[in-house]
C-alpha cells in the first residue's frame, strides 16, 4: 500500500515554486474564432466514468491526493470565529489518524491545499494555521455577485493582502463577458492581478451565469490573457456551479494558453463537489487532458466544504470494510 501511495505522488501544500502567469498584451487574434461544440464537449465528458476505473488502494491514494488540492471553504452568513478555528483544525488534519495509520500514511504530514473564508475571518484563519504552511485564501472584489465599482474591488484585494491572505479569489463582472466587452474584462482583471502583488489570483468566472460554452473559453483565455494564476468555475452561490463541460472547455483552454506561452495556469472548480466519486471524474479529467503534471496543488485545487467528509469516509471504508456515519467525519 504504501509503495502504491508513493508512486501517486501524494502532495501536501502548496509551496508556489512554479512560474506565476504574468499575462499577455491584450489581443483577440488568440480566442476571437473560438467556436465552442457544445455536443461534442458533453460526448466526451460523458464517457469518462465508462472509460477509466480507479480502484482499491489506487482509488485510496487518488483520494489521499484529491484532499491535498482541497481549498477548504465556509462562506455561510453565520460564520464565526469558532467556524473558522474549527476549519483550520481540520485542514491541519484532515483524516483521523488511525485511518492514515491503516494507509501508512501517519507521518506524511497531509493537510488540504488552503482555507477559504470571507476577507473580515482571515485573522481567525491565521489563529487556526498558525506555524502551518497552509495558505489563506480570501474571496474578494464584491463576492459572490461583483457588483462593486472596480476602486471598491481594488482595495478590498489589497487589504485582504495586508490582513495575510496568501491567495485571493476574485469575481468578474459577468455583464462584460454577456456584452462581450473582452478589453474591459481584461483590463480589469490586470489591475486585480496587480493590486494583489505576491499574492496568487484566482479568477472565477461564474459560469452557470455565463449562456455558452464558446463565451467561457474567451473568458477563460482573457483572464489568462490578464495574468489570472487560475481559472475557477464558481463561486458556489449560483444555481448551476462546477461540471466536467465546463471544466473540459477551460482546461482545453489552459492547455492552449500553456502552448502559447510556456506557462502553466492552474484550474479550480467549485461548488457542488461533493462526493469522492466526483473528486475522482475531475482528477482522471485532469489527467487525460493536461497531464499529470497539473495533479499538484500549485495547480489544481477544488473548492469545497462538504467533499472532505466523504473522501475521509470512503477512506474508512477501504481499510475497515464498512461505511461510518457522517458525524464520525466532523467539520467536513
Amino acid at each position: 500500500m504504501t509503495k502504491v501511495l508513493e508512486k501517486n505522488g501524494i502532495q501536501t501544500t502548496s509551496s508556489h515554486t512554479l512560474e506565476r502567469n504574468e499575462g499577455i498584451p491584450y489581443n483577440e487574434k488568440y480566442f476571437d474564432e473560438i467556436n465552442i461544440n457544445r455536443s461534442a464537449i458533453e460526448r466526451r465528458v460523458n464517457t469518462l466514468g465508462g472509460r477509466r476505473s480507479v480502484k482499491k488502494e489506487y482509488q485510496a491514494a487518488w483520494l489521499l491526493k484529491a484532499i491535498s488540492m482541497i481549498d477548504l471553504t465556509t462562506l455561510a452568513g453565520d460564520d464565526t470565529r469558532g467556524n473558522v478555528l474549527r476549519l483550520g483544525e481540520k485542514a491541519r488534519n484532515p483524516v483521523r489518524h488511525d485511518i492514515l495509520e491503516k494507509l501508512g500514511m501517519a507521518n506524511a504530514n497531509l493537510t488540504t491545499g488552503a482555507v477559504c473564508v470571507y476577507h473580515n475571518l482571515i485573522p481567525y484563519a491565521k489563529e487556526a494555521l498558525e506555524e502551518s504552511n497552509i495558505p489563506i485564501a480570501a474571496v474578494s472584489t464584491g463576492f459572490p455577485a461583483g457588483k462593486n465599482s472596480l476602486e471598491e474591488k481594488i482595495a478590498e484585494i489589497k487589504k485582504s493582502v495586508a490582513a495575510g491572505a496568501k491567495e485571493i479569489d476574485i469575481v468578474i463582472s459577468r455583464d462584460l463577458v454577456l456584452e462581450s466587452k473582452w478589453k474591459e474584462l481584461y483590463d480589469e482583471v490586470k489591475l486585480c492581478r496587480q493590486a494583489c502583488g505576491d499574492a496568487h489570483m484566482k479568477t472565477i468566472l461564474a459560469t452557470g451565469e455565463i449562456p455558452t460554452y464558446t463565451k467561457v473559453a474567451k473568458a477563460s483565455w482573457v483572464a489568462m490573457m490578464a495574468g489570472s494564476d487560475f481559472i475557477k468555475t464558481s463561486t458556489g452561490k449560483e444555481s448551476v456551479n462546477a461540471t466536467l463541460a465546463v471544466s473540459l472547455v477551460m482546461i482545453r483552454c489552459i492547455r492552449d494558453y500553456y502552448k502559447l506561452t510556456g506557462v502553466k495556469v492552474g484550474y479550480k472548480p467549485a461548488g457542488g463537489i461533493q462526493k469522492a466519486k466526483q473528486a475522482l471524474d475531475y482528477l482522471i479529467l485532469i489527467k487525460e487532458e493536461l497531464g499529470d503534471e497539473w495533479l499538484n496543488p500549485e495547480l489544481f485545487r477544488f473548492g469545497a466544504s462538504s467533499l472532505l467528509g466523504d473522501i475521509e469516509r470512503q477512506l474508512e471504508h477501504y481499510v475497515t470494510g464498512s461505511y461510518s456515519a457522517g458525524y464520525r467525519h466532523p467539520m467536513a
